[in-house]
């Protein structure tokens, strides 16, 4: 490992700053190659922020640590030589450079134009649907989207903590410490009700009419199973398969292609109905009190009354239920034209479309409120 080439051009930045006047050991080498290996060495934004992390001590150092990396890694007034070549960007975000960030005000604009990462085709890729996308953007995306970070719901509980301050007394810790003073009652203890994580169960239909945006949502629950360990993720076309365990990769492509062995009728038809009817009657127990997120365009082959019934028991086990219908686009005022979206719309929380990157953050930020 300490053969590899970006091994070797990583100590070499080390080797630059201590020629510089930087204080650089052996050991703060060591931190930014370990930090470097955990991030992304290819992405000059990571690399920038572990090697100021790592490679600074001083405040002051840190003009000269920006003209360093200027110099060393993006090739400013050096021979082409002694400068690493690094892949700055995914593939389907070309057009996006790396701006190291400036340490001198200067004026007032200067400072809104410099914000590391030129993020103008991130944002049309964030804006635009799965389904339109390119394999580069959806690699892209990819990338993106295994960086988000999820807040679970939560919920108080019955159970208590010892706390500061809280509306209920404890009686324990309030007696143990009088004892100290001889009985004389000096402070009255607290205790608060805890707060734990809500299950989290995403239920991802993954039919023929779902294929432009399956993948990016079934990716999507690799990284909400990143997030919290009480995170369900069941697949449906015309039957329920639980891929939780499938899942459970740390590499996206790896959890991706073992979801795809585990899911028999990937892009086949559709039977919602009988899916929910299954997970109310098998795996009740997963979605009791959580919060449930149905992942479905509502183009269902099977009994409307069927999927009635299943949506109002699970309406009632579960604390909150969320639709995602990538069919509904943008437009806030989209109203159900599907049998299926007419079926469900009563016992549906919150409805939102997740056919683009820019929905599922959303979705993201809505999260933690629906504890």
């Amino acid at each position: 490992m300490a053969d590899h080439p970006v091994v070797g051009g990583l100590v070499g930045f080390g080797r630059a700053l201590r020629s510089e006047g930087l204080v650089v050991g052996t050991g703060d080498a060591l931190v930014f190659c370990a930090a470097a290996a955990v991030l992304d060495p290819t992405d000059l934004a990571d690399l920038y922020w572990a090697g100021r992390t790592a490679l600074v001590v001083r405040r002051d150092d840190i003009p000269v640590y920006d003209e360093v990396f200027r110099r060393y890694f993006l090739g400013a007034d050096a021979s082409g030589d002694s400068v690493p070549t690094l892949k700055a960007t995914p593939a389907g975000e070309s057009a996006a450079t790396v701006v190291v960030p400036a340490t001198d005000p200067g004026a007032p604009g200067d400072q809104e134009q410099r914000l590391g990462l030129a993020a103008s085709d991130v944002d049309v890729l964030r804006h635009r649907s799965f389904a339109a996308c390119t394999d580069e953007e959806l690699a892209a995306l990819r990338r993106i989207t295994a960086r988000m970070r999820l807040a679970p719901p939560r919920r108080r509980s019955r159970r208590t903590r010892a706390a500061t301050s809280g509306r209920l007394p404890d009686l324990r810790r309030t007696i143990r410490h009088a004892l100290r003073t001889q009985g004389e009652l000096v402070e009255v203890r607290r205790r608060r009700r805890r707060v734990r994580p809500r299950p989290l169960v995403l239920i991802l239909d993954v039919s023929g009419s779902m294929a432009d945006y399956s993948r990016a949502l079934v990716q999507f629950a690799h990284t909400a199973g990143r997030a919290t360990r009480r995170v369900e993720v069941f697949c449906f076309g015309t039957r329920l398969t639980r891929v939780t365990h499938a899942l459970r990769s740390r590499g996206v492509d790896e959890a991706l292609r073992r979801a795809a062995d585990v899911v028999v009728d990937w892009e086949g038809g559709t039977r919602i109905g009988d899916s929910l009817d299954r997970f109310v009657r098998d795996r009740r127990g997963l979605s009791r009190g959580g919060v449930v997120v149905i992942c479905s365009d509502g183009l269902d082959r099977g009994d409307p009354d069927v999927l009635a019934t299943a949506m109002a028991r699970l309406s009632r086990l579960c604390h909150r239920i969320v639709w995602l219908n990538p069919h509904r686009g943008n437009d806030p005022r989209h109203r159900p034209r599907t049998l299926g979206m007419a079926v469900v719309e009563p016992h549906v929380d919150v409805l939102l479309s997740g056919h683009d990157l820019g929905s599922l953050e959303e979705f993201a930020e809505l999260l933690p409120a629906l504890g």
